[in-house]
């Protein structure tokens, strides 16, 4: 009890001295009167959460980026495969259901690749381009546009704008 009295002197001289304007509690505080420390923890916390979805935004890029790329990779090791099957399909062949199988293993296949977002680089009577081409021959005729691809030696294959493989052709001059 002695703790008490002490206190309370100290309590009433306080109120005596106190200003007339009473203290608000934060929430109804003018604006103007907000602490300046206050401000820096509301500063850095919208900096950590513009942070927060700053980081969010690259990790999903760079998923997206991994999958495209790790897609891309895969698919081009793949291709060989698809030549083999077309080489296979162009023998001759005696047997008509060996033939068939092959044919049945190419279009599952290339199904496959479609839905991977993967197509052929259309190269045959078509304007040279260097972006998806790589000439390997050329010749001189009348019978061709110039720089229009005669002949295409391994097909190209892209995904989107990036490419696979490019279309191995031979072009005319």
């Amino acid at each position: 009890m002695a703790n008490k009295r002490k206190i309370e002197p100290e309590l009433a001289e306080a109120a005596e001295t106190a200003p007339e304007t009473p203290v608000l509690p934060e929430q109804e505080r003018p604006a103007e009167e907000t602490p300046p420390e206050l401000e820096a923890w509301k500063d850095k916390a919208l900096r950590a959460q513009a942070d927060l979805v700053n980081f969010r935004n690259r990790s999903q890029r760079e998923r997206e980026q991994l999958w495209s790329e790790a897609r891309a990779d895969t698919a081009a090791r793949f291709l060989p495969v698809l030549d083999n099957l077309e080489r296979a399909l162009e023998a001759p062949c005696a047997d008509e259901n060996y033939k068939q199988g092959v044919e049945m293993t190419l279009r599952q296949f290339t199904d496959i690749l479609t839905k991977l977002g993967i197509s052929e680089i259309e190269a045959f009577e078509k304007p040279f381009d260097p972006q998806w081409m790589d000439a390997v021959l050329h010749e001189e005729s009348d019978d061709w546009g110039e720089n229009t691809v005669t002949q295409v030696f391994e097909k190209g294959y892209r995904i989107g704008d990036r490419v696979l493989r490019h279309a191995v052709v031979k072009v005319v001059n």
